[in-house]
């Protein structure tokens, strides 16, 4: 009875999380979150100095959670911004500077200096723009709201954890809206996880030490599946007539099916990859390995994953893209892909959440579909694939 009690009153107060947010009770929440910090090992010092001067929620927190650009844009208008020739200039730059640094790390994780600097050009503009806000305030502001269930009061916790341990002090524990931290955007919790102290001065600065931000980069990637035998993929050329439906397999099977790299140089005869149509046939066309997922694993947006490993490219000195992209290209909003969603799932090609968001799941289902409707398997979702779903119902 106990049991059954207990889960009672925590979905009542997950259930009613939203409506405390609009009751005003902040103050009430920060106290109530107190037991569950000093069972955690959060002294009373540390909770005090932490919580000092925040007296209500962010608003503007609470009304960035219905805008992300990287899941709401096209992935060619996300990459003009995030693969800008701007950002390339600076990245080559910075590869300059800190050429020592970077090939420390390289040599003792195995990830390329390119894609340690790709993530952070993507995530913080090389420490431009890491974020001013209160990290501590956006995470409480979320966690009061309820938003996404427990995860923000979890993230909160870390980020108490963290200064408990000594390695910032509150007023600099500064990052996005989301409560994404320092120059590489770590989470509380990913913080406390993959943060390293590379530069040897007993703490683990994502904030200040571009040492510790880059390392910490690439550790993270390694935890996340990272393979330094392997790239992320590559942008190549379909022969006329080639066959969708065999979109996965070993590079050397794409290539004795005439598959090119776009610049000419020969795909490995070793690894696996899978064909990625992010704007469907007649935009550039890419074979994607097993490092796009673990980029994927940073941040899951396909936009995010393509941005890094364009840019890592362009700083190790390749090409622009070769294809061009679609010019006002017909696509599905969120709304759109919900439905679509919806719909493959009721055929029996979907399983998951209808969250509206593109992903390797939904490009498998479209895939699945196009393949038993004889059309081209690009895996894009397209509003006439929508269009020929529903009018089937």
């Amino acid at each position: 009875m106990r049991v059954r009690l207990a889960a009672l009153l925590t979905a009542l107060l997950v259930a009613t999380a939203p409506a405390r947010a609009q009751e005003g009770d902040f103050p009430g929440f920060l106290a109530g979150l107190r037991p569950e910090a000093k069972a955690r090992g959060i002294s009373q010092a540390t909770f005090d100095a932490a919580f000092a001067g925040v007296t209500a929620p962010d608003p503007e927190v609470i009304a960035r959670t219905r805008r992300q650009n990287e899941f709401s844009r096209p992935v060619w208008d996300y990459l003009v911004g995030a693969v800008s020739a701007g950002r390339i200039a600076r990245g080559k730059a910075q590869a300059a500077r800190l050429s020592g640094t970077l090939a420390a790390i390289e040599a003792k994780t195995g990830v390329p200096r390119s894609v340690i600097l790709a993530f952070w050009g993507v995530e913080s503009d090389f420490g431009a723009s890491a974020g001013s806000l209160s990290v501590l305030r956006s995470l409480a502001s979320l966690a009061y709201a309820g938003h996404r269930g427990r995860l923000f009061r979890d993230e909160l916790l870390a980020a108490l954890r963290i200064l408990e341990n000594g390695d910032v002090e509150p007023r600099n524990m500064v990052g996005s809206w989301a409560g994404a931290m320092g120059q590489v955007q770590f989470l509380p919790s990913v913080y406390l996880r993959e943060a390293v102290d590379f530069d040897g001065d007993g703490r683990r600065d994502i904030w200040r030490s571009e040492a510790d931000a880059l390392a910490s980069i690439a550790h993270y990637l390694r935890s996340l599946g990272w393979n330094p035998a392997v790239s992320w993929g590559y942008e190549v050329s379909l022969p006329k007539d080639f066959d969708l439906t065999r979109y996965r397999g070993p590079l050397s099977d794409f290539a004795a099916r005439g598959v090119r790299r776009t610049d000419g140089k020969p795909l490995p005869l070793r690894g696996e990859a899978s064909l990625f149509l992010p704007g469907g046939l007649g935009a550039p066309v890419f074979l994607i390995t097993e490092n796009f997922e673990a980029i994927r694993g940073y941040n899951t947006s396909d936009s995010y994953a393509l941005a890094v490993g364009h840019l890592a490219d362009r700083l190790a000195g390749a090409p622009a893209l070769a294809a061009p992209w679609p010019n006002n290209a017909a696509r599905l909003d969120g709304a759109g892909l919900k439905r679509l969603q919806t719909g493959l799932a009721r055929e029996g090609f979907y399983d998951g959440e209808a969250d509206g968001r593109a992903g390797p799941k939904l490009r498998e289902a479209v895939r699945r579909y196009q393949i038993r409707e004889h059309i081209p398997a690009d895996g894009y979702a397209r509003p006439a694939l929508l269009e020929r779903l529903e009018g089937g119902r």
